[in-house]
């Protein structure tokens, strides 16, 4: 029988008080932006609001708990845009969608820089056991947001962005699961020329850990080749979103090439406001399995599609409760 788990793919809506006193903290200029080099203040600020929505998902009854990455201006680009040798650019758009990061310029060597460690290490000691989810941009979607100034060539470039990331991971504390979320290999596919490495290098940033890996992909469905060489990673299971995109090209991929052990099934909205009950993302998850014909799964995590800090912050805290009701022995689902 497969264990259910509910889960997110991290980054939440600040709190609406947060947003406040930190507005009034840092401002809202370039040089304002988060640096790693906050004051007693700012970081105060966000260690109260982690503890508030790290206390939302354990009375949600989550299984799997995030930190938030609510000190993440950039959403996917944060662990370069804190590097101390990467500069940022000008404001880019994010994929396809109304928001925006800051183009992280990679100037010199990808070096160890812990930022994400330490926000973990807080999460960590507000859980005290092992229902810690880390998470963070894998490889090919990393490399594909920057822009490199240093490397030189996108095949070395994408090398170089796994090894700091598996280094990234190497200094965690003690996580049950690990996230690398990948949207690019949906939105901006890998060349030939690149795409047999995108495995090797996903896999570079999964030996770094003993926990479960989860590379989640979302925005819509993977091409059959991506794909095809998305399943030579050595992870333990591939995300999928089952709301944007075509839900038939990724069930072909599936049921075609097989995947993991384990699956991570998007299958609440990240970006719409409407709560789903948890009945119905119930009947999702179990309509979703029954349409995989090529085998069962150990672990289903169900989760969004996307991360939920594009939602207000109320509808984020209510559509946790859903995800964890809907992964409930007890539950009753209509036939």
């Amino acid at each position: 029988m497969t264990e259910l788990v509910s889960t997110t793919p991290g980054l939440y809506p600040l709190p609406d008080w947060a947003k406040q006193e930190l507005s009034d903290l840092k401002g809202h200029q370039k040089h304002d932006l988060i640096s790693g080099n906050e004051g007693a203040d700012i970081v105060g600020a966000y260690d109260r609001a982690r503890e508030e929505v790290v206390s939302e998902q354990t009375d949600a009854g989550l299984d799997r708990v995030v930190e938030g990455q609510l000190r993440w201006d950039d959403m996917l680009a944060h662990p370069l845009t804190v590097h101390e040798n990467v500069e940022t650019g000008g404001i880019v758009r994010y994929y396809d969608n109304n928001n925006f990061y800051r183009d992280p310029q990679v100037r010199g060597e990808l070096t160890f820089s812990g930022d994400v460690a330490a926000e973990l290490d807080a999460t960590a000691d507000l859980l005290g056991d092992e229902s810690l989810q880390a998470v963070l941009p894998g490889p090919y979607s990393l490399s594909d947001l920057a822009t490199d100034e240093h490397y030189g060539d996108e095949a070395d470039f994408l090398d170089a962005v796994s090894e700091f990331l598996a280094g990234e991971v190497d200094a965690f504390p003690e996580h049950e699961t690990l996230f690398l979320l990948e949207p690019s290999l949906v939105f901006s596919p890998p060349g030939e020329d690149v795409d047999e490495r995108v495995p090797e290098a996903i896999s570079a940033v999964s030996d770094a850990t003993d926990a479960d890996v989860v590379v989640h992909t979302y925005w819509g469905a993977l091409d059959e080749k991506v794909y095809a060489h998305l399943m030579d990673a050595d992870v333990d299971a591939i995300g999928f979103d089952f709301v944007a995109g075509d839900r038939d090209q990724t069930l072909y991929n599936v049921n075609e090439y097989g995947t993991k052990d384990d699956i991570a099934l998007g299958l609440v909205d990240g970006q719409n406001t409407l709560v789903e009950d948890p009945a119905t993302v119930r009947e999702r998850v179990e309509w979703t399995l029954d349409n995989i014909q090529s085998q069962t799964f150990d672990t289903a995590y169900v989760t969004s599609n996307t991360e939920l800090f594009y939602l207000p912050e109320n509808r984020a805290t209510e559509k946790l409760a859903a995800l964890a009701a809907a992964t409930e022995d007890e539950l009753e689902v209509e036939a």
